[in-house]
C-alpha cells in the first residue's frame, strides 16, 4: 500500500488534526508489524521511515509555524526538539539491516518516544488548543495544505533526508523578542 493510501485511506476529513491523529495511528500500526517480525522487515520500515518523514516535515513546515501562539510555544519548541531526536534514531535505523540486534533495541526506544511525543503531547495536550486556537475552517485549509505537501513529498522517499536533517540543532522561530 503507498504512503498516500495508508495516511489518508478512504477519509473524506481534512481537519488537519484528524489528519495527524491517522497518521499517528498508521506509525503505531507500522511498529506494531515491525515488532511482531512478520512479513518484509526492510520494506514495512521503509514505509515507517518515509510517513515518519513526511509527518514531522508536514509538522514542522506548516503544522507548528501555524498554530504558534504563546500558549503552545513551549510546547512546539519541545515537539521539533522531540523530531530531532526520533529523526537521529531513524537515521541510525536506516544505516542498520532490520535482522541487527541494534535494530529492535532502537525500535523499541522509538516506539516509546512517538508514544510520548504523538499521544501525550500532541493529541493530549497540544491538539485541544490547536482547537481554542482555530476555527474548523482553519483546520480544514491546514489540511488541505497538509494533504498537498504529502503528495509532493510522496513522490521520492522521503526518508532519505532524515539522515542530513540530524546534523544541526532543530530550530523553530520563536515569538519571543
Amino acid at each position: 500500500m503507498g504512503l498516500l493510501r495508508r495516511i489518508f485511506g478512504a477519509e473524506t476529513t481534512t481537519d488537519v488534526l484528524d489528519i495527524l491523529r491517522d497518521q499517528h495511528t498508521q506509525v503505531d500500526a507500522l511498529i506494531a508489524q515491525l515488532e511482531s517480525h512478520r512479513g518484509n522487515r526492510r520494506a514495512i520500515f521503509t514505509e515507517l521511515a518515509d510517513l515518519l518523514a513526511a509527518h514531522a516535515t508536514i509538522e514542522e513546515k506548516l503544522f507548528y509555524p501555524a498554530v504558534l501562539a504563546a500558549s503552545t510555544e513551549d510546547q512546539l519548541h519541545e515537539a521539533v526538539e522531540e523530531h530531532l531526536s526520533v529523526k537521529r534514531l531513524l537515521a541510525d535505523m536506516i544505516a542498520l539491516g532490520s535482522d541487527d540486534v541494534q535494530f529492535d533495541a532502537k525500535l523499541t526506544v522509538l516506539k516509546e518516544q512517538l508514544s510520548h511525543h504523538a499521544h501525550k503531547e500532541e493529541e493530549r495536550k497540544l491538539f485541544p488548543k490547536v482547537r481554542a486556537l482555530l476555527g474548523s475552517d482553519e483546520r480544514a485549509a491546514l489540511g488541505n495544505e497538509a494533504i498537498v505537501m504529502f503528495e509532493q513529498l510522496a513522490k521520492s522517499h522521503p526518508y532519505k533526508q532524515v539522515p542530513s536533517q540530524t546534523a544541526a540543532a532543530a530550530k523553530l522561530p520563536s515569538l519571543r523578542k
